[in-house]
């Protein structure tokens, strides 16, 4: 019985060189709608899908292959005779190859289109007719990407049969990806902050070297439509990212995104170490570096500000891992090219994550992203910040939002002096950013509420001017009381920003 392929693609590339081996080596080729017109067209013989239905197309081309025709000749066990000589019954011959990829509704997620014309790229047949063949791989071969066709023309001009390895894996493949193509159009519909099923839609862009240790295996996946920002950046010099290197950008990149002003922020094992506003590109960076000179030593540097060689000069006086920028002056480029090894990083994109997902053993937590600053500023003490020293209090608190908790961070003049984060105690991450800092009359925030005096005690030893803090612990009273004797400005936000 001659073999029959059944091909129906929005994406054309790289179809005719498949359609042509198929025709040499005699097997027949089904087609629907554009698909086939496009074969014909290129002078390979084709039979309409109408002629396997005798029905025609309708709807507006929503119904082709939904029949009976197409999914009997699919889904029939060869083996099983019963199913075969229904198939005779009823004058169906079996459909052995299955060659679909489907509407480009990733793509379309983002377009600029209403949600009815949205609605319209949501595929059906396509999905319908792989899953079909995926579930009987044992006698249907479906091929759901482009880049797979090779393997299909490899096998046939070798006259090889195609073996149950690579059936199974061909399927697994249409699954994999039907999966994400749902949870997408799952994410158009649904309303839900948290669903009953988790559905997330996210694209292989990189196998990785190794994971954060080099026992461990790796690879980079970014969502299959949202355009966020660790999805989109391009990578101009330097090795490829390793698993530690995007997480670290990610960090660095969210920092810098939370000011409109010019901003450097230095990043070490996933948290900042540096962090300044400048007037500059280069002040922003000298800034962040005096911040803490040690720990930058092979660190990660974003800014929200295109790079000049100035401060490209300044960048290689160190080793640093990745730079990571909207913008680079080409002689900016020039200079940091000179390391071969530093990864420099373009990104145009701010930082707009809306949900967060961690994975435990056996789960997935999830939840929505620490957007918030502050709820509500109150001045809880007898000596008030003044204007200057509330725009300080409300820099250090945003670089709090990143930093591990417990976090403090001192700050003065927009610069962070001193960055004390992940201690499993608060007073040990005070005494960390204030003995770094090694100044008087700056800011303290912290990412929670102090449930001791033992932070204000600490920071009146330093002399620090104001102290910003969520409040919210049975314990306030000391607190304040001691701000109250020492003449510290304290600030409640009533919002915390724990960061594990």
């Amino acid at each position: 019985m001659k073999k029959r392929a059944l091909i129906s693609v929005y994406d054309k590339e790289g179809l005719l060189e498949l359609a042509t081996c198929l025709v040499n080596h005699e097997i027949e080729i089904i087609s629907t709608g554009g698909t086939a017109q496009y074969l014909k067209q290129n002078g390979i013989d084709v039979t309409d899908i109408e002629a396997v239905t005798h029905f025609p197309q309708m709807l507006d081309g929503r119904v082709k292959t939904l029949h009976p025709r197409i999914h009997a000749g699919i889904l029939a066990l060869r083996e099983n005779a019963d199913h075969m000589e229904t198939l005779k019954t009823h004058a169906i011959e079996p459909i052995d190859y299955v060659i679909v990829n489907l509407y480009p509704f990733f793509e379309k997620m983002n377009a600029d289109l209403t949600f009815e014309e949205k609605i319209e790229f949501i595929d059906i047949g396509g999905p319908s007719m792989l899953r079909a063949a995926a579930k009987n791989f044992k006698d249907v071969v479906v091929v759901c990407q482009n880049k797979d066709y090779s393997l299909l023309i490899e096998h046939l001009d070798r006259r090889e049969p195609i073996g149950h390895p690579l059936r199974k894996k061909l399927a697994a493949k249409v699954f994999n990806l039907v999966s994400a193509y749902d949870a997408a159009v799952c994410d158009l519909l649904n309303e839900e902050d948290f669903p009953d099923y988790l559905s997330v839609s996210y694209e292989k862009k990189a196998d990785l070297r190794y994971g954060e240790n080099p026992h461990q295996k790796a690879s980079f996946y970014v969502s299959t439509y949202q355009p966020r920002s660790m999805k989109s950046f391009r990578q101009l010099h330097g090795k490829e990212l390793s698993y530690n290197n995007i997480r670290d950008i990610d960090v660095a990149w969210k920092a810098v995104c939370e000011f409109e002003e010019t901003a450097c922020c230095a990043v070490k094992h996933n948290s900042p170490c540096g962090f300044a506003l400048g007037e500059t590109v280069l002040d922003a960076y000298l800034k962040a570096y005096q911040c803490d000179p040690v720990s930058i030593f092979g660190g990660i540097l974003a800014f929200n500000a295109g790079v000049d060689a100035k401060t490209a000069g300044e960048i290689n006086k160190l080793f640093i891992e990745v730079v990571i920028a909207p913008d680079f002056e080409e002689e900016a480029l020039q200079v940091l090219r000179q390391k071969k090894n530093v990864r420099l990083i373009q990104n145009t994109i701010k930082s707009s994550f809306e949900k967060e997902l961690i994975s435990v053993d056996g789960g997935m937590l999830v939840q929505t992203s620490d957007r918030r600053l502050y709820e509500d500023l109150e001045y809880v003490t007898e000596k008030k910040p003044d204007e200057r020293d509330l725009e300080e209090l409300l820099f250090g608190m945003r670089i709090v939002k990143h930093v591990k908790s417990n976090a403090i961070v001192v700050c003065k003049d927009f610069q962070a002096k001193g960055i004390g984060g992940g201690q499993v105690n608060r007073i040990w991450a005070a005494k960390q950013a204030l003995e770094r800092a090694g100044l008087k009359q700056a800011y303290l925030a912290s990412d929670a509420f102090f449930p001791f005096g033992d932070v204000v005690e600490e920071a009146a030893k330093h002399e620090i001017r104001g102290i910003i803090q969520p409040g919210g612990s049975i314990n306030d009273k000391d607190s304040i009381r001691l701000c109250n004797q020492y003449g510290i400005s304290m600030v409640f936000t009533k919002t915390r920003h724990f960061k594990h």
